[in-house]
């Protein structure tokens, strides 16, 4: 199973005719996570092919509009559409009475329970876990709380190695499920037969970092070192790092910056003010510091790992 990024919208601020605002779409590991909510995500989640009903759990990292003005439009369509699973929503504290309130005055009915996971911590945690999937909170600095998300894969089980397997007569089926675990096979005779030897090594698990609004901030780097895929918001470009820092932003070069000191697999910038109109002038300034640096593109999907 393979893990897919798909870029709904990434500008700041307000949509434009050919861009949304801030949203994005994970699959992971059979999971699908819904990041950020901006303006017109359930149009973006129609031409991407989203099924609306598969996804139980969003993201949202802070209570500015252009981050969560399309979420009460989307949880009254869950309903139109007659979603009856729960749905969980993590966000800052106060994003109930934000949903509460739209929905007790223009008197929406939801029919299905929507649980909110409210944040406060200034420290990362763990938000979410199964067995396979954990997600932890990226703190952020910006004019209000904000959070970014980092989406991990839990290591994965090892590969038998049947043909080695069949070898040893004392294996048998019930096992299977230690050897996969990575635990060493003892015999009758207390022979210890290597894991190593009846397995082969797993896929690598893969992880990826959003970090949304945000001034450039080096204490992330521990959280997101190694990570495959960072999203970094890169609004200004470094000869309005004044700007970026006033207005609680990061510039491309200061995301290429954070990108290099954690050792990333791949950087994508995003949340762009409206003042550019060609954005390779981002990718330009970062590309100094961090060549493997790209722009998103609308309704594309990316691998990751």
């Amino acid at each position: 199973m393979s893990t897919y990024l798909t870029i709904l919208g990434f500008n700041s601020a307000i949509p434009t005719i050919n861009s949304s605002p801030t949203a994005q779409f994970l699959e992971m590991e059979e999971r699908h996570f819904l990041i950020d909510c901006g303006e017109g995500t359930q149009v973006q989640m129609r031409k991407a092919k989203v099924r609306f009903s598969k996804i139980n759990h969003i993201f949202i990292s802070h209570l500015h509009g252009d981050h969560c003005f399309g979420l009460p439009g989307l949880v009254a369509s869950f309903r139109l559409l007659g979603r009856k699973t729960p749905l969980h929503i993590y966000g800052p504290k106060g994003i109930k009475k934000m949903m509460d309130t739209i929905f007790e005055i223009t008197e929406t009915y939801k029919g299905f329970d929507v649980v909110y996971h409210e944040l406060d911590k200034k420290v990362s945690e763990k938000i979410y876990e199964d067995k396979r999937v954990e997600v932890f909170t990226i703190p952020l600095n910006h004019r209000i709380y904000c959070n970014g998300y980092l989406f991990r894969e839990k290591p994965k089980e090892r590969h038998l190695n049947m043909k080695e397997i069949a070898r040893y007569k004392e294996i048998e089926i019930c096992d299977f499920q230690n050897l996969r675990s990575g635990k060493d096979f003892i015999c009758e005779d207390e022979t210890i037969i290597e894991n190593a030897i009846l397995t082969t090594d797993p896929k690598p698990s893969v992880s990826y970092a959003f970090c949304s609004d945000t001034k450039y901030k080096e204490d992330i780097i521990p959280i997101i070192r190694n990570v495959d895929v960072l999203y970094h918001e890169s609004t200004f470009l470094n000869n309005l790092k004044e700007m970026a820092d006033y207005t609680g932003h990061s510039t491309a070069l200061e995301a290429a910056t954070i990108a290099k000191k954690a050792n990333v697999g791949k950087l994508i910038l995003g949340h762009f003010s409206n003042r550019y109109s060609d954005l390779s002038v981002m990718t330009d300034e970062a590309r100094q510091v961090f060549p493997n640096t790209f722009l998103p593109k609308a309704l594309e999907t990316v691998k990751i790992g």
